[in-house]
């Protein structure tokens, strides 16, 4: 049952877990308009910058399920400062990563605390907020993807720009450090689902998991919900600035129009969703990313203006459909199991968003010219997954005892 905080209280927590969701998503997003800086500097392919980002999400996918075995047995503060610190030390060594070697093993030291970390701020709303006004709690926690657009994306490149790809990490870890000075303060203990489970066996509580068929069926709906959009994501800025006219320095325009305008629409989402229905709005956004998602990746050179208008409505439709979309699943398991159910949820998303990365990687190619081949590819296979999720999530049936 989601514990009794009074709402300024319960609003001040969310404040914190969207600060913490901030760090982690512009540590793993800024990499990706990285992407030509990085594969010029160490001269590597596209497909092993494809796999620097996938390393990321990997380990993140691996270090979910195993956690997912123990995190139900300790207090939900606890263990988010004691990961966030562990989180906040592996981006500060992404920094000072001096070869391609280095950053690589960075990356999935990052990825493991970074993975861990997103399923835990879900498992901490879901605990905290009743069902019915979790849409609007997963929208102002999820704005931290917007922000982190808006401005942790864009000050990462104007520093990366003025003083080298290493200062954006260097500046993650910095921040990291405040807010968990802030977590520390402002999180409360939460230890209402630990009844029981610590007297199990580690194994015990993943085969409890894995066992209820339920649970399958959500965890299909999270790796649909990923696996197509991270096929187009990774290579957006190396497709819109090869193929379509884009240039470097126009590159944060793209990141700073989709978070201003996902700023506002997520925690809008939020909202429809609590009043209208989750799987309806969840139905509605997902179909209406449909239509950016291909006009992304089928894109000649065009005006920035129309660019801009592109992109910006795939942010705030493939992003928004993530607000109703992970308030069902954190009401798809009982309280008892929901830190183990997200963090095995965590993990499969972690890997569809690895593999996903990897395979857009796969599908492109470079012509003579230097131009890439192939990103159409991707926004087919996004428009497949979308098709199988708009239908697979009314299979999914919620956990009404904890709501």
């Amino acid at each position: 049952m989601a514990a009794p905080f009074p709402l300024v209280r319960e609003r001040l927590l969310l404040w914190v877990l969207a600060a913490v969701n901030f760090t982690h998503i512009v540590d793993f997003m800024v990499m990706m308009p990285l992407g030509p800086e990085l594969t010029r500097l160490f001269h590597i392919s596209d497909a092993q910058f494809g796999l620097l980002v996938s390393a990321y999400s990997l380990a993140a996918g691996v270090a979910g399920l195993l956690v997912s075995m123990v995190i139900d047995r300790f207090e939900r503060k606890r263990a988010l400062l004691l990961i966030y610190a562990c989180f906040a030390v592996a981006t500060l060594a992404c920094g000072l990563a001096p070869t391609y070697g280095a950053l690589m093993a960075a990356r999935v030291a990052a990825g493991v605390f970074g993975g861990i970390l997103g399923a835990l701020v879900q498992t901490i709303v879901g605990d905290a907020v009743p069902f019915e006004r979790r849409g609007q709690a997963m929208g102002l926690v999820m704005s931290a993807f917007s922000l982190s657009t808006v401005a942790g994306v864009p000050l990462s490149l104007w520093m990366a720009s003025h003083w080298g790809w290493h200062w954006p990490f260097f500046a993650i870890a910095l921040v990291s450090g405040l807010v968990w000075l802030g977590a520390w303060r402002l999180v409360p203990l939460l230890q209402g689902h630990m009844a029981g489970v610590s007297a199990q066996p580690p194994l015990t509580q993943l085969r409890r998991v894995l066992s209820v068929g339920n649970h399958w069926r959500a965890f299909a709906l999270s790796v649909l919900m990923l696996s197509g959009s991270f096929a187009i994501i990774p290579y957006i800025t190396i497709y819109t600035t090869t193929n379509v006219g884009l240039s470097a320095q126009q590159v944060p325009f793209i990141y700073l129009a989709g978070g201003i305008a996902t700023l506002f629409t997520a925690r809008l989402w939020g909202r429809l969703a609590d009043r209208f229905g989750k799987v309806k709005v969840f139905r509605w956004v997902s179909l209406a990313a449909v239509l950016p998602m291909m006009a992304l990746t089928h894109l000649p050179v065009v005006p920035l203006p129309v660019l801009l208008l592109v992109t910006t409505a795939f942010f705030v439709f493939v992003s928004g459909r993530m607000v109703p979309g992970m308030a069902l699943l954190t009401q798809t398991p009982e309280p008892a199991m929901r830190g183990s159910f997200m963090s095995v949820n965590g993990a499969l998303q972690s890997a569809a968003m690895g593999v996903a990365a990897w395979v857009g990687g796969l599908l492109i190619s470079r012509s003579p010219d230097g131009l890439v081949q192939g990103y159409g590819h991707t926004g087919w296979l996004a428009l497949f997954a979308t098709v199988a999720m708009v239908w697979w999530v009314g299979r999914l049936r919620l956990h009404t005892a904890s709501a």
